[in-house]
């Protein structure tokens, strides 16, 4: 999870300010590299729907494939093949996620260890933070971007080769998925991914901008560098304390409360940019987001009616369609002076609205 999520997904985040300043990057630019993995994240999400993978298989491909497509970032200066590796980067990070969640979460449920779910999403938190530090050192080192992607390229092969060293008996684990026929949704089940995609526009925003946004207001990398890192820390603290929070409330209230958590974090840089709103986002952003994702699948897998990986792959491909639109909408503003505040106003106004909804229909 930290190599597929903290570096398949997030390495862009922390990287983008290092490659506006040696790649002559635009911000335009880097909503579309943001958003063509995002694409790959719905398509590889879509996939695991249609065509559920043996989870097992699914976590090692997509590993490999994540050092693969991180290493090539920095082999090239073409545009058009980042646009082709941050896709594919994309989808290699789904079938990943699905597939440790389709795997773990059923056997600790089984094994009454429910609450181990977050060391397990504390990996995101882990490799967000790492790539966070390494891009520091990166931007205060002088190491450029290219650099930057092929350390972090090298460092993602370590944990893929231990998933294909490991002795990790398959037995039924990794059996192959049947292709189950879609049954009709519950109502609840619907509504929870319709507030699974609102929650993935809802965070994209500053998950994708904020160092660049962190950038744009202090020019010293010691400093702006910081706000990745504090977000990835965060991130894998939250997922440990959620964890003991979900023996006590359900998936659905936690979730809610975390999304109140994330609206201030996207709200606060809206109203003021300077150290401590950026400080702020990063806390209540980072804590909040992975909360949300282990309360989602969690929801999705109590509501479901098919396979584990179909279920988290719904979710996950709702999450997909929501993220989309954020890097877009930044792109659009993005010659203008509103190139953060609109779509993070609209951003605020969804979660709230998903909060509502899923305060309505609070039984499934």
């Amino acid at each position: 999870m930290a190599s597929a999520m903290g570096i398949g997904r997030f390495s862009l985040t922390p990287i983008m300010p290092l490659m506006q300043q040696d790649s002559s990057l635009t911000l335009a630019q880097g909503g579309w590299l943001a958003t063509v993995n995002y694409l790959g994240y719905l398509a590889g999400a879509l996939i695991c729907v249609l065509l559920p993978p043996p989870p097992l298989s699914a976590i090692r491909w997509g590993a490999t494939s994540v050092a693969v497509f991180t290493l090539g970032m920095g082999l090239t200066h073409a545009f058009a093949f980042w646009l082709a590796f941050r896709l594919g980067a994309g989808i290699a990070s789904a079938f990943v996620l699905v597939g440790v969640s389709a795997w773990t979460m059923p056997i600790l449920a089984r094994c009454g260890r429910d609450h181990w779910s977050g060391r397990v999403f504390a990996g995101v938190g882990i490799g967000s933070a790492f790539t966070g530090l390494l891009s520091l050192a990166a931007g205060v080192e002088a190491w450029g971007s290219p650099t930057t992607w092929i350390v972090l390229g090298i460092i993602a092969f370590s944990p893929t080769t231990l998933l294909w060293l490991a002795p990790i008996p398959k037995g039924r684990t990794d059996a192959p998925v049947a292709a189950l026929p879609f049954g009709m949704p519950s109502r609840g089940a619907l509504i929870a991914a319709v507030c699974y995609s609102a929650f993935g526009y809802g965070y994209i925003i500053p998950a994708t901008f904020l160092p660049a946004l962190a950038r744009s207001y202090i020019d010293d990398p010691a400093v702006f560098g910081w706000v990745w890192p504090m977000f990835g820390t965060t991130a894998a603290i939250s997922t440990l304390v959620a964890a003991r929070l979900l023996r006590r409330v359900s998936p659905r209230r936690l979730w809610r409360g975390a999304q109140y958590v994330l609206a201030t974090g996207v709200l606060v840089p809206v109203l003021a940019v300077n150290e401590i709103t950026l400080l702020i986002a990063a806390l209540c952003v980072g804590g909040s987001f992975m909360v949300i994702t282990m309360a989602g699948i969690k929801e999705a897998l109590r509501l479901s009616r098919a396979s584990a990986t179909r279920a988290v792959g719904v979710m996950t491909a709702g999450f997909g369609i929501g993220q989309i639109a954020g890097p877009l909408m930044v792109s659009y503003f993005a010659e203008s002076h509103n190139a953060f505040a609109w779509p993070s106003l609209i951003a605020v106004s969804v979660l709230i609205l998903s909060n509502v909804a899923l305060h309505a229909v609070d039984a499934p």
